[in-house]
């Protein structure tokens, strides 16, 4: 259980991170390419389990095959296995995306949710899509999305002791100010592939790890 003084530490640990990470990545950005809502929330929901490369890859010929939501909506399940196949996991992906495709455009007139509440009924969304999709979709923050490179690093960074992500999402939302949540799981993201990475390493050549914490 943490203590006030111990959550003080930790805002103070995380302010100082946030700074960082603004230093080393003026520009918040996303990995994926997309040209509106709808093409973003395919796009995430294939990067389940998947690189963003991949996915680009992938999405550079589906968004031409597959140009409106009726398309989805009237796809044939076994030929978007096919095309979706390189990016893993591709019969489950199929029916989350084309499930959605039917309620987007049967429940919301065709546009994708601009809610949190509305977006978790959709199949395959959990909070982490959720918030990409209203955050670079909407310019809407309600959260941070926990990815496997922000859930390591919170870590790495002793800002939470768990590892469920939406309980890391929770000690995040706690310890950074609201108007740094914005391109926060991007720079961590940036961060993690560029310097620190999953496989072994030496932590205390990281930038931020030089940093006195």
């Amino acid at each position: 259980m943490r203590t006030n003084k111990g959550i003080l530490i930790q805002q103070k640990r995380a302010r100082k991170i946030v700074s960082a990470l603004k230093r080393l990545y003026p520009k918040r950005g996303t990995f994926l390419n997309f040209k509106n809502p709808w093409e973003l929330l395919v796009a995430v929901i294939l990067s389940a389990q998947c690189t963003d490369k991949k996915v680009n890859e992938v999405t550079k010929t589906l968004f031409k095959k597959y140009r409106t939501l009726a398309a989805y909506v009237n796809a044939n399940p076994r030929e978007f296995e096919s095309d979706i196949r390189p990016t893993g996991f591709y019969r489950s992906k199929t029916r989350n995306i084309l499930s959605t495709a039917r309620i987007v455009r049967e429940r919301f007139d065709g546009k994708v949710p601009r809610t949190m509440e509305e977006l978790l009924t959709l199949p395959g969304v959990g909070r982490k899509t959720a918030n990409i999709v209203l955050e670079l979709a909407y310019g809407i923050v309600v959260g941070i999305p926990v990815d496997t490179h922000v859930r390591r690093l919170a870590r790495v960074w002793n800002l939470t002791s768990h590892n469920d992500p939406n309980k890391i999402e929770q000690d995040l939302m706690t310890l950074i100010p609201k108007k740094d949540w914005p391109g926060i799981s991007y720079r961590m993201v940036a961060y993690g592939r560029e310097y620190c990475p999953a496989k072994k390493h030496n932590h205390a050549q990281c930038p931020i790890s030089k940093i006195r914490l």
